[in-house]
């Protein structure tokens, strides 16, 4: 990092902001300092103004920093915004065009996935979860997808501090369930939602990771029983993984 008086003012904000976008795991003012080489009381200063405004927030009672709802919106945003939307767009088109099921592209926020992306089945009779929609971590393929990504003791912490509400009657209301399903998804890569959010609702996830094999997001179809079956699903897996790494390259591009 250069000499810190060369850093502008107006630019420290935003790199502090990369450096913690870099990180996998929360940080203290003092650890950010390490990678940018600001005054001590700046960088702290700064992250309180940050977390004040809600780019960022601290791990429980403790000082180090995570990235917070704001930030992740400004991210999803950009991203919407953008001309890596329209790359993403096709390959879930492309999907689409064979699994004839609605395909979802959905990233984690703080209330639950959010569906940012989708292409609807062309069927007259389908299930309509529009953009924008905020589902539950612990009944979706995508929730699912999500929290199998976390390493083991995070994903643990995690499920403790979900409310576990039965949507259907094959809804998972026990941690222990849920862990042990967890703990088979990050094994095989690609998560069910075997009818657990809503009645006559099957679906199947797989992760978009970057270049660092870190969660992006869950690529993912569903459709009604009555058309699909779960070994049906589970057969177009490999077209769902292919697809994720199409979307890898298209939005993290090798140097």
């Amino acid at each position: 990092m250069p000499d810190a008086k060369r850093i502008p003012t107006n630019l420290r904000n935003l790199l502090i902001l990369e450096v913690l976008a870099k990180s996998d795991r929360p940080m203290t003012a003092p650890e950010i300092n390490e990678v940018l080489g600001l005054p001590r009381q700046t960088v702290h200063r700064l992250c309180v103004t940050l977390e004040q405004n809600g780019f960022l927030v601290r791990q429980g009672n403790s000082r180090k920093y995570q990235v917070a709802r704001r930030l992740r919106e400004l991210g999803s945003g950009l991203l919407q915004n953008s001309r890596d939307h329209i790359a993403r767009r096709q390959i879930l088109l492309d999907v689409a065009s064979t699994v004839r099921e609605t395909v979802n592209y959905v990233v984690p926020q703080d209330s639950g996935m959010h569906y940012l992306d989708r292409v609807e089945a062309d069927w007259a009779f389908r299930i309509q979860l529009p953009i924008g929609t905020n589902v539950p971590f612990h009944c979706t393929a995508s929730g699912k997808c999500f929290l199998a990504s976390l390493a083991p003791r995070k994903r643990r912490d995690f499920v403790a501090a979900l409310k576990l509400e039965r949507m259907t009657d094959a809804t998972h209301t026990q941690n222990d369930s849920l862990l042990a399903e967890l703990a088979e998804i990050a094994e095989q890569g690609h998560s069910l939602d075997r009818e657990e959010f809503l009645d006559g609702m099957v679906a199947i996830a797989v992760p978009v990771q970057d270049w660092n094999n870190r969660f992006v997001a869950a690529l993912a179809f569903h459709g009604p029983t009555q058309r699909i079956s779960l070994s049906e699903a589970i057969s177009r897996k490999d077209l769902l993984q292919d697809a994720a790494i199409k979307l890898r390259d298209a939005l993290f591009p090798a140097d």
